[in-house]
């Protein structure tokens, strides 16, 4: 009798200090609009005719992703920075939850999807393009979907099926699981271990895969005779080890302990690694330092 239905929950932000609250806004604004800026530029650049390589496929769909997770997240925080309102409306926060789960784990399969392409394109080049044909290149993407999808909408319906009958205040600054289970005021051990197993699942599987793809990588590059072809071939994975390094450690330490209130603000930082600075970044370290990227965005501009 005293689970009642919420209309709204209110997000406490980033910040409590007033005297930040306007900077805070300038600097992500500032960050938000280099993320849609950068990843759209990738997007633009490679449908470019001399850039019709799987890998390149597979950024433009990494920087349409990018801009998704960032827009779902940084707008309704830059709100919170100006305004006293910051509540959120509890089919917004379903949205939002659903949202943000489904493109950080079909961001995360794509990253494996990767690994794989540049396994295949430096240890068996002359087959490449007959192994990551258009067909398979579709495919990996549309499976790396569904299970964004299918990851998605059981961990939103397990949240929300939780009776929330506390404080309708979630101490972060955009509605994720760990923060929403602090509502409940049931128990709450069987749905942590339940997410601790899906952590395990959409993480480490797909991270087992990309060490395995890149051990292969390695070993084939110790055998270039050339140094500088060796240096060239690591520099290009080097880069897609720096993000799946940032990916894993963020969201291995968010969610394998996801009613640890303690670390809330710890969490909040992690978190803002994985919806707002990846996504700036990604551009930089990924297709900017690539030699035919920055040759045909220097054309086209």
């Amino acid at each position: 009798g005293n689970h009642t239905f919420l209309a709204e929950f209110f997000l406490s932000g980033l910040s409590s200090h007033p005297e930040l609250q306007r900077l805070m806004f300038f600097t992500f604004c500032l960050v938000y609009t280099m993320t849609v800026i950068g990843n759209l530029l990738i997007c633009m650049v490679t449908v470019h005719p001399t850039l019709h390589m799987p890998m390149y496929f597979f950024l433009r769909v990494l920087s349409f992703l990018d801009i998704s997770t960032a827009s779902t997240v940084v707008p309704k925080m830059l709100v919170s920075f100006l305004s006293e309102d910051r509540s959120i409306s509890y089919m917004g926060c379903v949205t939002q939850l659903y949202c943000v789960v489904f493109l950080a784990t079909t961001e995360w399969y794509l990253l494996a999807a990767m690994a794989y392409d540049r396994y295949v394109a430096i240890c068996n080049p002359l087959r490449y393009t007959v192994i990551m044909n258009t067909r398979i290149c579709l495919s990996l993407v549309l499976l790396s979907c569904c299970s964004g999808n299918v990851v998605s909408v059981v961990q939103t319906a397990w949240v929300f099926m939780l009776p929330f009958c506390g404080p309708r205040m979630i101490n972060y600054f955009f509605c994720d699981i760990p923060p929403l289970i602090l509502l409940s005021c049931t128990d709450t051990s069987l749905y942590e271990k339940q997410i601790i197993t899906a952590t395990v699942l959409v993480i480490f599987t797909p991270f087992c895969l990309i060490l395995v793809s890149y051990a292969c990588i390695i070993s084939s590059i110790l055998k270039i005779s050339s140094a500088d072809s060796r240096y060239k071939t690591f520099s290009t994975c080097s880069s897609h080890l720096i993000v799946v390094t940032l990916y894993c450690a963020s969201g291995t330490l968010i969610y394998l302990h996801p009613k640890s209130s303690n670390s809330q603000d710890t969490k909040k930082v992690l978190a803002l690694i994985y919806t707002t600075v990846i996504p700036t970044l990604n551009p930089l370290i990924y297709s900017l330092r690539n030699k035919e990227v920055r040759e045909v965005l220097i054309r086209t501009m």
